[in-house]
């Protein structure tokens, strides 16, 4: 019987592996997952979205300004038409370059302040018998997921 589980990089992992060892398992295999090299893509297509997106609040702030600026072109030279449009095109740059300035700037600075680790794959090669005790440990120890295979 084999049984896969993820763990982060952790003590917790090297605390699993020592205590199925003690229990008389024989066959452990860890196995590093490797961190993205590459930076994520900036904007969406049509076949990839990673669910953030960069044009709401955009949006919203054209709304607001150009709101604005529309009531307040009824008393300025070009009036509300114009004063509107110019609003949006404001509001859409400044909530636009805020979401850019944030994505860009700022959570890749957090994400390398982190140091964020990849997670490691166990694989686990026990007797039937062994399994709910390696469940269990697997468990104690904190364990992202676990699966279970019975070739038969």
């Amino acid at each position: 019987m084999q049984i896969f589980a993820t763990f982060e990089h952790s003590t917790y992992l090297e605390l699993a592996i020592a205590e199925l060892e003690e229990q008389g398992v024989k066959n452990i295999l860890a196995l590093p997952l490797k961190n993205r090299t590459e930076e994520r893509k900036l904007f969406d297509n049509l076949h990839q979205s990673d669910g953030v997106s960069m044009i709401s609040k955009a949006m919203i702030l054209a709304f607001l300004i150009s709101t604005f600026a529309a009531a307040k072109g009824f008393a300025w030279e070009w009036g509300p038409i114009i004063w509107g449009i110019i609003g949006a095109g404001i509001g859409m740059a400044i909530g636009f370059g805020y979401d850019l300035l944030m994505k860009k700037v700022i959570k890749k600075k957090q994400r390398q302040l982190r140091g964020k680790n990849s997670e490691v794959i166990l694989i686990v090669e026990c007797e039937e018998h062994q399994k709910k005790d390696v469940i269990s440990i697997l468990r104690d120890r904190l364990a992202f997921g676990i699966a279970e295979f019975s070739p038969k």
